[in-house]
C-alpha cells in the first residue's frame, strides 16, 4: 500500500488512534485482548503466520480458480473456489481454509477418474479478527477440491456503492480490499502470503458492469456482463483483486493506462501521464518489470487507501489527483511494489517492513531519478518527523522491524511509521554506507534472488550478511544490523537529510508566528504541496482563531481539493477553536473515505462535546458510502470518546 509522506496523516502525537497513518491501521495496543505478550526471540522463531488457520506445511493451493457472479442488488459474490493441491505432508488429510462471513454450500474433491465426490466440512465459529476455520475432510487426499459460496453483504473485503455514491451517478460499484486479511471475506482461502498461487476466473455481471481483476485485463474488452481472466504468476492472497463498475481505459503507454468512470479517465491519465518514465526508471535501477502490463484503476473517493498494489492494476484514490503531478509519488510507491511486495513478499504480515520499507526506498528512489534530489528529501524529512511524532507516543514494541509473535493482535495495527519509514531510513543507511555502486547492484541481485518468493526476515539477514557484510568487510557490523532490526527506535547511525526549499518554509512561518508577516505571496505561489505540508506541521499545536482565519482568508485552506493540505489544516482549526472551518471540515470528512486523510480530523473532533456531536452526526450521514475499513475506525474513535468520563 501507498506509503510516502504524500500518503502520510498526522502522526500519532496529534492523533494517537487515528486509524489511517501512512494509509494503515493506527499502531495497535499490545495489551488489547487477544494480544500476547511476547517473549520469543524473532531471530530463533519458527515461520509460522498466526494470522491464518490454513496449514501450508501440510498442503498448500497451487493453483485457484474462480467462478463468480456480481449480485448487486444482493450485494453478494456467489460462486465456487476451486484449488489445484500440493500435498506436502503424506499423512494430512485436511484441507484448512480462512474465510470470515462467507456461507459454504458444498464442497467436492476430484477422483483419480476425474468424477468429483462430495467432501464433509465443518466450519468453525467467528473469531473477531481471523474469522472462521473451514476444515475439509479429504482422505483421499484429492488433487482439487471445489468449494461453492456466497459472500455476506457485509464482506470486510468489499465495498458495494450505490450509483448515487459514484462520480458518474448512474451505475452501481464494487470494489475489493483484501490486505491483509480481508481476502478470506470474499474467497475460501489460505489467507496467509507464505502461500503464492497462480489464478483464473471467470465472472459475470450486469451487462452495464466493466469487471477488472488484478490479472491480464484486456483494454479493448467489450463491457457485455461475461469475463475472463488469467493471473500466470503466482501471488500470496491479499494480492487478490476485483473491481466493477462503469469504467472506461485511457492509455498512457503501451504497457501502461488507466481505468476510472468516464468522467475521470482523462485526468487521471494526465496526472499519471509519468508512469512510464518510473517503470522505466525502475527497470533501469532493479531490473525488468516482469507483470507484462502496469495499469492503474481509480475508484470512487470512498475507497480506504492511497492505493493498493494489486499486481497489473493498482487500485488508487481519486484523492491525489489535483492537477499539478504533485502527488503521483503514489503512483512510484505502487509501481514500486512490482519489485518489492509483489515480487518478493513478505511471508508473515510481523515482516511488513520487507515490503513496504523496501517500496518507500524505491520510491524514493524514482521520485529522485525524475523530479530530482530536492523533491525526495522532501519526502523523507516529512516522512521522519512523522515517525519521531510517532514514537512519542506508541508502545516501543511496535518500533522494531521485525515484530515479536503475538505483538499485535490484528496484522491491520502495525505502526506504519515503522514499516515504511523506519524500514526505508535503514536502507538509506546501507546505501550511504556501502555506495550506490556496490548497494544499487545488491538490491537488483536479492530481487532476482527471491523473486515470487515469500520470505520472513531471517532470510534478508542472511542475504545482506552473504552479499554485502561479508563481501565488503568493515562497512557495517552485525550488531548494527541487530540495532536497525530488533531494537526500538531510530539508531544515532541513521542518515540525516536536510531541505534548503524547508528552510525557506521554517524562516516563513516563524516570520508569522513572531510578527504576524504573512509569507510574501510571490514565494508561496511557488510552493508544492510539500512545503506547504511543512508549513502546517510545523505550526504549533494550537494557534489563536485570529491567526487562523488569517491564514484562511491569504490562502484558502478551508475548503481545499488537496487532501494532503486538508488532513493537516482541519484538525488544527479544530484544536485551535476556528469554528469558521466546521462546515468544510464535516464536508471533506463525508466526501472522502480514505482513512488517513478523515482521520486526524475525526480524532480531533472527539476531545469535545461540540465536537464529537458534529462528528457523530457527520460519520452518520457519511457512513453509507465508507468502506467497511474505515467504518470501522470511525466507530473505534467515536466509541472512545464516548467511554472516556466527563471531565
Amino acid at each position: 500500500m501507498r506509503s510516502s509522506i504524500l500518503t502520510l496523516c498526522l502522526a500519532a502525537i496529534a492523533v494517537a488512534a487515528t486509524g489511517c497513518s501512512r494509509d494503515a491501521a493506527p499502531p495497535a495496543d499490545p495489551a488489547a485482548k487477544g494480544a500476547a505478550v511476547a517473549t520469543a526471540d524473532p531471530k530463533a522463531v519458527a515461520e509460522v503466520d498466526e494470522y491464518s488457520y490454513s496449514q501450508p506445511d501440510k498442503v498448500r493451493t497451487n493453483d485457484l480458480a474462480l467462478q463468480l457472479k456480481v449480485d448487486f442488488d444482493k450485494k453478494e459474490l456467489s460462486g465456487s473456489a476451486t484449488y489445484t493441491l500440493d500435498w506436502l505432508d503424506k499423512s494430512a488429510t485436511q484441507l484448512v481454509l480462512d474465510t470470515r462471513d462467507i456461507t459454504v454450500e458444498k464442497v467436492v474433491g476430484e477422483r483419480a477418474d476425474g468424477k468429483w465426490d462430495d467432501l464433509t466440512f465443518a466450519v468453525a465459529g467467528k473469531d473477531k479478527v481471523l474469522g472462521s476455520k473451514l476444515t475439509i475432510e479429504s482422505p483421499q487426499r484429492n488433487p482439487r477440491i471445489r468449494v461453492t459460496y456466497r459472500t455476506s453483504p457485509d464482506a470486510s473485503g468489499l465495498q458495494w456503492l450505490t450509483p448515487a455514491m459514484t462520480e458518474g451517478k448512474k451505475t452501481p460499484f464494487m470494489f475489493s480490499q483484501s490486505q491483509q486479511i480481508h481476502a478470506r471475506s470474499w474467497v475460501p482461502l489460505q489467507d496467509t502470503p507464505r502461500v503464492r498461487f497462480t489464478y483464473t476466473a471467470h465472472v459475470t455481471s450486469p451487462q452495464d458492469a466493466m469487471v477488472l481483476m488484478s490479472a491480464d485485463n484486456d483494454p479493448n474488452a467489450a463491457r457485455d456482463g461475461d469475463y475472463s481472466f488469467a493471473m500466470p504468476q503466482k501471488i500470496p492472497s491479499y494480492l487478490l483483486a476485483i473491481a466493477a463498475g462503469d469504467l472506461t481505459f485511457q492509455p498512457i503507454s503501451e504497457r501502461a493506462g488507466v481505468w476510472a468512470e468516464p468522467a475521470m479517465v482523462k485526468k487521471a491519465a494526465t496526472e499519471f501521464a509519468d508512469t512510464e518514465k518510473m517503470m522505466v526508471t525502475a527497470e533501469r535501477l532493479y531490473g525488468p518489470y516482469r507483470w507484462q502490463r502496469y495499469d492503474i484503476l481509480v475508484l470512487p473517493p470512498s475507497f480506504p487507501y492511497g492505493g493498493m498494489e494489486n499486481p497489473r492494476l493498482t487500485f488508487a484514490t481519486p484523492t491525489v489527483i489535483v492537477g499539478d503531478k504533485s502527488l503521483v509519488s503514489l503512483v512510484a510507491h505502487e509501481l514500486a511494489h512490482s519489485w518489492s511486495g509483489n515480487l518478493v513478499t513478505f511471508s508473515t504480515p510481523k515482516d511488513g517492513w520487507l515490503n513496504e520499507g523496501f517500496t518507500s526506498y524505491v520510491e524514493n528512489r524514482i521520485v529522485e531519478d525524475l523530479y530530482g534530489k530536492e523533491a525526495a528529501d522532501m519526502e523523507k524529512v516529512i516522512s521522519r518527523n512523522e515517525l519521531a511524532a510517532e514514537y512519542k507516543e506508541i508502545d516501543p514494541k511496535l518500533q522494531v522491524l521485525a515484530l515479536r509473535p503475538g505483538t499485535l493482535s490484528d496484522p491491520d495495527g502495525a505502526s506504519s511509521s515503522t514499516v515504511y519509514t523506519k524500514g526505508a531510513w535503514f536502507l538509506q543507511f546501507l546505501e550511504e554506507r556501502y555506495g550506490r555502486d556496490v548497494f544499487d547492484p545488491f538490491l537488483k541481485e536479492y530481487f532476482n534472488h527471491f523473486a515470487f518468493q515469500s520470505i520472513p526476515t531471517t532470510k534478508f539477514i542472511e542475504y545482506a550478511k552473504a552479499n554485502l557484510l561479508a563481501k565488503h568487510p568493515g562497512k557495517v557490523s552485525e550488531a548494527e544490523l541487530d540495532e536497525w532490526i530488533y531494537q526500538p527506535g531510530v539508531p544515532a547511525s541513521a542518515p540525516k537529510t536536510v531541505s534548503p526549499r524547508f528552510d525557506a518554509v521554517d524562516a516563513a512561518r516563524t516570520a508569522w508566528l513572531d510578527a504576524g508577516t504573512l509569507p510574501d505571496t510571490v514565494a508561496t505561489a511557488k510552493w508544492s504541496t510539500q512545503e506547504w505540508v511543512h508549513f502546517i506541521d510545523g505550526m504549533p499545536d494550537t494557534l489563536k482563531p485570529g491567526q487562523l482565519a488569517a491564514l484562511d482568508a491569504a490562502y484558502h485552506f478551508s475548503g481545499t481539493p488537496n487532501g494532503e493540505i486538508a488532513q493537516r489544516w482541519y484538525p488544527l482549526a479544530v484544536r485551535s477553536g476556528y469554528t469558521q472551518a466546521n462546515a468544510a471540515a464535516a464536508e471533506f470528512i463525508a466526501r472522502v473515505g480514505r482513512r488517513k486523510l478523515i482521520m486526524p480530523t475525526y480524532s480531533a473532533l472527539v476531545k469535545t462535546p461540540e465536537g464529537l456531536k458534529l462528528a457523530q452526526d457527520t460519520f452518520a450521514k457519511a457512513r453509507p458510502g465508507y468502506h467497511p475499513i474505515t467504518t470501522a475506525s470511525v466507530e473505534e474513535v467515536i466509541a472512545k470518546a464516548q467511554a472516556k468520563p466527563a471531565q
